[in-house]
């Protein structure tokens, strides 16, 4: 059987703070085999960044383990890791804020290869510049502007360019089209799945808009509050959602069709404090079919069918009989 590219095991990361600690993300367990997408969804704030930048080790865990490859990268000292880093790239979710403003777009799709020795050549290092802004669509002419001179695409572009620029295996896409134009996210979504066709590039893609994950994901993990309250594949997911939050966020699609009038089902209910969380199911408090059960901190991921896995208490029953795992 296939290993997976990347794959969590129990990865927490706690933030303290005044009144104790912050659990953005708790007890997550993914994988992502090689050449696919696993779409992150979720509310502002239910730690779907984060786990990028854990899986990156940009930040570091609080408990948990981080396999690439089949090694867990937390063991990795500095020099390991540097090389690792190669592997392994993140696109940033505003093209604005993320590009340095005093360095030229050949200055900043450069700089990666410079910093990691890749080419030390300079006559090496500009051809592949050309070379890395003809894969995502930058005009030459562009190679000596600014960012500030370009509009939100052609920014997000040279985030992908510079993403690439080391040949990774694995790329973090935190939110790379929300800051974007509708006509111009299109766009963007058509050229990294185009990417990851022609070089086998394994994506987590990180996003609020159901929609934009449907289009380029294989598998999706629904967080809430810093919990995977579901996990399966695209098609599945949307066939069939199972937990009460999940069913929430597809309710709340706009449906383009002026003839078809449906009724938003608000979720009712305040939204409980991810800083010391109670046990049990962190959505019990908005759910319409809580009950105590809900609150036992035993509650587990259980696979509804194949792939398919919920943490909610009305699969429960179904999971016991089925030998629930943990997702």
């Amino acid at each position: 059987m296939e290993e997976p590219l990347v794959r969590t095991q129990n990865l927490k990361k706690y933030f303290p703070t005044a009144r104790g600690l912050l659990h953005a993300v708790d007890d997550i367990n993914i994988s992502i085999m090689r050449g696919e997408t696993l779409g992150v969804v979720g509310e502002s704030g239910c730690g779907k960044s984060t786990l990028g930048r854990l899986l990156l080790r940009l930040i570091e865990p609080t408990s948990g383990e981080v396999f690439f490859d089949g090694e867990n990268i937390l063991d990795y000292g500095k020099k390991s890791m540097t090389e690792m880093r190669k592997r392994m790239q993140i696109i940033f979710q505003d093209p604005y804020a993320s590009l340095n403003p005093r360095m030229t777009v050949s200055e900043i799709i450069a700089e990666p290869i410079k910093v990691s020795g890749m080419l030390k050549n300079k006559d090496d290092i500009i051809e592949r510049v050309f070379e890395l802004m003809g894969v995502v669509g930058l005009a030459e002419r562009f190679v000596n502007t600014y960012p500030h001179e370009l509009d939100g695409g052609r920014r997000q572009r040279i985030g992908i360019a510079r993403a690439l620029a080391l040949n990774p295996d694995f790329i973090v896409c935190d939110e790379p089209v929300s800051a974007l134009d509708v006509s111009i996210q299109a766009q963007i979504l058509n050229l990294m799945m185009d990417l990851q066709d022609e070089r086998n590039l394994t994506y987590m893609f990180i996003t609020h808009n159901l929609s934009v994950v449907k289009h380029i994901s294989d598998n999706i993990a629904v967080m809430y509050l810093g919990k995977c309250v579901e996990y399966a594949p695209t098609e599945e997911l949307f066939s069939n959602p199972c937990h009460p939050y999940t069913k929430a966020l597809l309710e709340a699609i706009p449906i383009p069709n002026l003839k078809y009038r449906r009724q938003l089902k608000v979720i009712k209910g305040e939204v409980t404090s991810p800083v010391n969380p109670k046990p049990g199911c962190r959505f019990e408090p908005r759910c319409p079919h809580a009950k105590p059960a809900c609150q036992s901190p035993d509650l587990a991921a259980v696979e509804v069918s194949p792939n398919h896995f919920v943490t909610c208490t009305l699969y429960s029953e179904r999971g016991l009989e089925r030998g629930g795992v943990a997702v």
